[in-house]
């Protein structure tokens, strides 16, 4: 069952999905809060978590990030990741109100971009129990540095430049400036490489597509985003759990590896061996694997219930 719901964040109203189990046991349950990836909105791969986590027996609630989606906040389109990690705590508090939810027994799931934003968001805020990521990046190790780090220094010192002047122009009264963040056609994308593709064929095509995800940012986004680092505080987030799922064949894995080192225990990366970053998403040939992975772990740091042993089936665990 999924309800329309909305809460404050920072002064700003949040539009949310809140899904629910269809049955009618009583009594509180366990919730889940699922951040959206970048360039994402709720009903795209956050709701498709959130709907079956909710199959799963927990509430779970997706959301637009403040200035996105069907959110408030303005220039909208603008990415903040202080501000999302402020829209996750948000999320917890709007959770915690709920008769339906057990306050005690609430956790974060953040799927790309957002696998970067509830990492500082659990580490400093302990009503958060358990945490997981799909597929986590650290958006401001990506536009420092590049994928794989190969990015050369000059092209972000072009961007900071470019961010600074539109930072003038809109306060001198001119409209916020858009920066494209997927190709235009199919072929630009395959130039750019299997990581640039995957995410346009998500974003691009009917597969993932959704009007409200517009494939832009506001540019002067950019120089919030580079002063972001993801992962410093995660080390904070012990002795509560966290659970980091990537794939072996995507482009980003070695984020989720580097932050799960920095980590301490408890703490588990879990690879799901051929998927790419944007298979995990939506693919049904990894989807179900990551879902089971998740409801086992937050079923067994929410619920009490025993984490299942996946170490055997399709995917693989290093501790």
């Amino acid at each position: 069952m999924r309800t329309d719901v909305t809460f404050p964040s920072a002064g700003l109203k949040i539009a949310g999905h809140l899904y629910a189990p269809d049955d009618e046991a009583g009594g509180r349950r366990p919730a889940i809060v699922v951040g959206h990836p970048m360039s994402g909105v709720k009903e795209q791969t956050a709701g498709v978590y959130a709907e079956r986590l909710a199959r799963a027996g927990f509430v779970a609630l997706a959301f637009d990030a403040a200035y996105q989606g069907e959110s408030e906040g303005e220039p909208h389109l603008l990415e903040d990741p202080s501000h999302r990690v402020e829209d996750i705590k948000a999320a917890v508090t709007f959770l915690s109100l709920r008769e339906e939810v057990d306050a005690e027994r609430i956790g974060a799931l953040g799927i790309c971009a957002s696998g970067g934003y509830v990492t500082p968001a659990a580490a400093t805020d302990h009503r958060i129990k358990a945490v997981a990521t799909v597929s986590a990046v650290d958006t401001g190790s990506l536009f420092r540095e590049g994928i794989g780090r190969e990015q050369s220094p000059e092209i972000l010192q072009g961007m900071l430049a470019a961010a600074g002047v539109a930072r003038v122009e809109e306060a001198r009264g001119g409209p916020a400036r858009p920066q494209r963040i997927h190709p235009d056609t199919e072929e630009e994308a395959r130039k750019l490489g299997q990581h640039t593709y995957d995410g346009w064929e998500y974003y691009r095509t009917p597969r993932g597509h959704h009007p409200r995800s517009e494939n832009r940012f506001v540019f002067r986004s950019i120089d919030l985003i580079a002063q972001f680092s993801a992962f410093d505080l995660v080390h904070l987030i012990s002795p509560r759990p966290l659970l980091m799922i990537a794939g072996t064949e995507a482009a980003t894995a070695y984020l989720s590896r580097e932050a799960i080192e920095k980590a301490r225990e408890p703490k588990e990366l879990f690879w799901i061996d051929g998927a790419t970053h944007v298979d995990l998403y939506d693919r049904e040939e990894y989807l179900p694997t990551a879902v089971v992975k998740l409801a086992g772990f937050f079923g067994a740091h929410l619920s009490g219930a025993p984490e299942p042993d996946d170490r055997h089936g399709d995917g693989e665990t290093q501790r």
